[in-house]
């Protein structure tokens, strides 16, 4: 028999008999059952390990049990997962959902139950692995504008400045030359140069000044 759309599965059930009365019906169906596991991190170990498309996992499992399986899996390989419990309750229920299980189904499982909780466990994880390659892409952009708005300085509110040698004091009540205040609380910085007025208060008395600017009035 081909495969189901070539739909690879991997089955953790402790229940030897349960387990491969499982991979039976599954392998029935079309998919291909490329391992099984007897516990929860020999799941883990697996997953990771084959990629499979799919993971139809047990809850009740020694040591690790399916929901923490589940949720290191998709810590460390994300793949869709379909549990499969003895027992349901909302509390488990909900525990599933935090985990990354994308279906829940009670045993034991009719074959058109795995086959429709195969489907939309993948298809959930699909939307799943965009949302989260959204969040990541808006989360850098956070950072980026984080980082950017830290980069940002500006100055406002009442400076303090010398009426005569034009430093303002800082908030420790130091006087600073006023481009270092600037350039400490701002993003701006100094290009220095000599305005005509004071350069006539400099140089107005020196022939080459005197010169150069009677040629720059008689070009």
């Amino acid at each position: 028999m081909t495969t189901k759309h070539g739909i690879r599965v991997i089955i953790a059930e402790d229940d030897f008999l349960v387990g491969k009365e499982i991979s039976r019906a599954v392998k029935h169906m079309g998919y291909e059952v490329i391992a099984e596991a007897s516990t929860g991190s020999e799941a883990v170990e697996k997953t990771c390990e084959l990629k499979p498309d799919v993971v139809l996992m047990d809850i009740q499992m020694p040591g690790m049990n399916g929901l923490e399986a589940t949720e290191q899996i998709q810590e460390s390989c994300p793949t869709p997962v379909v549990v499969l419990s003895a027992h349901e309750s909302q509390a488990v229920v909900e525990k599933a959902i935090i985990a990354g299980v994308g279906r829940y189904l009670t045993k034991p499982p009719k074959a058109s139950e795995i086959d429709r909780a195969i489907t939309i466990a993948m298809a959930r994880h699909t939307d799943l692995m965009a949302y989260r390659r959204l969040n990541q892409k808006l989360l850098q952009r956070t950072r980026e504008l984080e980082e950017a708005l830290d980069k940002v300085k500006t100055l406002s509110g009442l400076l303090p400045i010398c009426a005569s040698c034009k430093k303002i004091r800082d908030d420790r009540g130091y006087w600073n030359q006023i481009e270092s205040y600037i350039q400490q609380y701002s993003e701006a910085e100094f290009s220095h140069g000599i305005c005509p007025e004071c350069s006539d208060k400099l140089y107005g008395d020196q022939d080459w000044y005197i010169k150069m600017k009677k040629k720059n009035k008689n070009p």
